[in-house]
């Protein structure tokens, strides 16, 4: 059992590695903004190539630049959309499918070599070092996740699958949310007990929270934000009739398809995340004050971020509201996960 002053002193001792955690977090959160901006301006299938080491170099002349906007031209994105874009304007869409991936070539560096120096100062045991070498090569999959996702819009279709841009964006939201969860686990304190119901609770929000995002991006994908733009009913019902929301067979699709159906699972998935978030702040009424604190922080964030997606609904998704409202789900993702990992030390 540590004491006040043993416990202060691994907090300043283990301080450089959750400021280099919480650093490489907003990078992550800088990527998946960048993310949503490159969707937002049609620029994903840009780049019609994965070459992850020597990609981080863009094209340096205007033969280069000729050979890449040669290579878009075959793809079904330019010959049925963008047929007679100028090199100019593929230049911007490209700009921003490059910084993206350089991004995340950055962030792989950003982690392996303060870990592998934290390591060597001994400031990593082996259970955290598990935890960080297997985040490490998570963020190796979501590139090759990435690459799998801009690989289903080069052939056949004129965009990327929503399938699969739903699971790159929720495996981007995972590595944030594990980063925090560490970063965390570090902040060691002296704290009274919890009851159990608390941090289950807690940790039913955060699992909505992942659902709520997850659905986002298959609303984000179909443009189903830019339907039914009317609130709280939808085309005239709070619930429309099930003929309606099941229209496809077989009945699965339509929760990735509908797009009646895709945004009426967001809104309803939005609504118990809010319910949740206001129950759980209640239930906190006699215990700690920091426990109260978070509880009371997570729900207004929650609040506010059902505001702007109510807003982004009514106007029809406007550039700036949906790249807010991502950002907003991000800010409420992190809140969440950090209370649930500070819930979750006796």
């Amino acid at each position: 059992m540590h004491g006040p002053r043993n416990i202060a002193k691994i907090q300043d001792r283990m301080r450089p590695v959750r400021l280099w955690l919480y650093t490489v977090a907003l990078l992550v959160a800088l990527m998946v903004m960048i993310g949503g901006t490159t969707r937002l301006t049609g620029s994903g299938l840009s780049i019609t190539e994965w070459k992850p080491v020597t990609g981080i170099v863009p094209p340096l002349s205007e033969q280069a630049w000729q050979s890449e906007f040669e290579g878009y031209k075959k793809i079904p994105q330019y010959q049925e959309i963008n047929r007679g874009m100028s090199l100019s304007e593929f230049k911007l869409i490209y700009f921003w499918e490059w910084t993206h991936r350089a991004l995340g070539r950055v962030i792989g560096v950003v982690f392996l070599f303060p870990l592998l120096w934290f390591a060597w100062k001994g400031l990593v045991d082996r259970t955290l070092g598990w935890k960080l070498g297997g985040l490490f090569l998570l963020g190796g999959l979501q590139g090759a996740i990435g690459w799998w996702m801009v690989a289903s819009g080069l052939s056949v279709r004129t965009d990327v699958s929503q399938y699969r841009l739903a699971i790159h964006l929720t495996t981007a939201s995972f590595i944030f949310a594990a980063i925090i969860a560490v970063a965390a686990s570090l902040e060691i304190r002296v704290r009274e007990k919890v009851p159990p119901r608390i941090r289950a609770l807690a940790g039913a929000i955060l699992a909505l929270v992942f659902v709520q995002i997850f659905l986002g991006a298959i609303v984000a994908k179909t443009n189903a934000g830019l339907t039914f733009n009317t609130w709280p009913l939808m085309d005239g019902n709070f619930i429309p009739p099930l003929s309606q929301l099941f229209t496809m067979s077989p009945w699965w699709k339509n929760l990735f398809e509908n797009v009646m159906t895709v945004q009426f699972d967001h809104r309803m998935v939005a609504y118990a995340v809010f319910a949740l978030a206001a129950w759980h702040m209640c239930q906190t009424y006699t215990a700690p004050s920091s426990v109260r604190f978070h509880a009371s922080h997570v729900f207004a964030l929650i609040t506010a971020q059902a505001a702007l997606g109510i807003a982004t609904l009514l106007l029809a998704a406007p550039f700036a509201l949906a790249l807010l409202h991502q950002l907003g789900a991000v800010i409420v993702l992190a809140a969440a996960t950090r209370h649930v990992a500070l819930l979750g030390r006796k």
